[in-house]
């Protein structure tokens, strides 16, 4: 398969990542399909790209036609098998639970068709470890994009060893066909290349905050004001999700053993109480109304 037949890609998962690689690929002139089991979740998908494009067109981003014409390349549509029945790509972006992945990709698999490659999000669950789960494991690979998708340039492509060269230079040219810029990985490793960089700011950050060294707040403020970072590692934890942190972690300690991969307890405690941060309205930073 080459890139330019690539055409039709479904984004299994619309959550926070989902829903903006959904409009991603449509504002990029691919007819994209989202699907979610979770029927509220897929619901906020469908709003959120309505506002989104409305906003578009307001700040003069976006024409009204043009605006129309993405919004007709996206479905969102809450049966997997009708999600992937005619995916050229799919990209997975569920939660970080290697059970529902292997799950996920050996239903993908099933329904999707013989030349579509599979693709996973996730930063820390290499794809060898999903490969198998299909009959296709050389059209299987890790494709990981940065939240908020519809902004951060990068793309982190991961050669594995059961992928196909022909896999990895479509998913390299699909990238850049959606104004991404790509970096290849030539191996497979836990965390990557940038989620490996930021591991090790956010373990220290962490560690200085529960020996009560620093406030949270000031640690961020050292990052802004003195490494020059746009947000400080708390900060971006909230942006990206406390709950995915909460889950990486866990999946680290199952793979390790090693007590010092679980998570902190701030963010366990956290975790607990359903704050998740920005999208639950409050996490390390407060963001309720009553805040603002």
């Amino acid at each position: 398969m080459d890139i330019a037949d690539v055409k039709n890609i479904s984004i299994i998962g619309a959550g926070n990542m989902g829903h903006q690689l959904t409009l991603v690929c449509a504002l990029n002139g691919f007819d994209t399909v989202c699907t979610d089991v979770n029927g509220d979740i897929l619901k906020k998908a469908e709003d959120f790209a309505d506002t989104y494009l409305k906003e578009r067109v307001k700040k003069g981003k976006l024409s009204e036609d043009d605006a129309k014409d993405v919004r007709s390349r996206i479905t969102f549509i809450s049966g997997l098998r009708d999600a992937v029945d005619k995916a050229d790509y799919v990209i997975e972006a569920a939660v970080e639970n290697l059970e529902l992945k292997r799950k996920l990709f050996a239903d993908m698999d099933r329904f999707a068709p013989a030349h579509a490659i599979l693709a996973t999000n996730s930063s820390r669950i290499v794809s060898s470890r999903i490969a198998d789960a299909t009959g296709r494991p050389g059209k299987v690979c890790n494709l990981h994009f940065f939240n908020p998708a519809l902004v951060m340039k990068l793309v982190e492509v991961v050669k594995a060893p059961h992928c196909d060269r022909e896999t990895v230079d479509v998913s390299f040219k699909l990238c850049e066909k959606m104004g991404k810029i790509p970096v290849l990985l030539n191996y497979e490793i836990d965390g990557f290349i940038l989620n490996r960089v930021l591991g090790a700011l956010a373990k220290e950050a962490l560690w200085l905050y529960e020996k009560g060294i620093a406030s949270f707040e000031d640690i961020d403020k050292a990052c802004l004001y003195g490494a020059g970072h746009p947000m400080g590692p708390f900060r971006l934890m909230d942006l990206t999700g406390i709950d995915l942190e909460y889950y990486i972690k866990n999946e680290a300690f199952r793979n390790s053993g090693d007590r010092a991969d679980l998570p902190s307890p701030g963010v366990v405690e956290r975790f607990i109480k359903g704050d998740y941060g920005e999208k639950t309205g409050r996490g390390w930073y407060d963001y309720s109304e009553n805040a603002k």
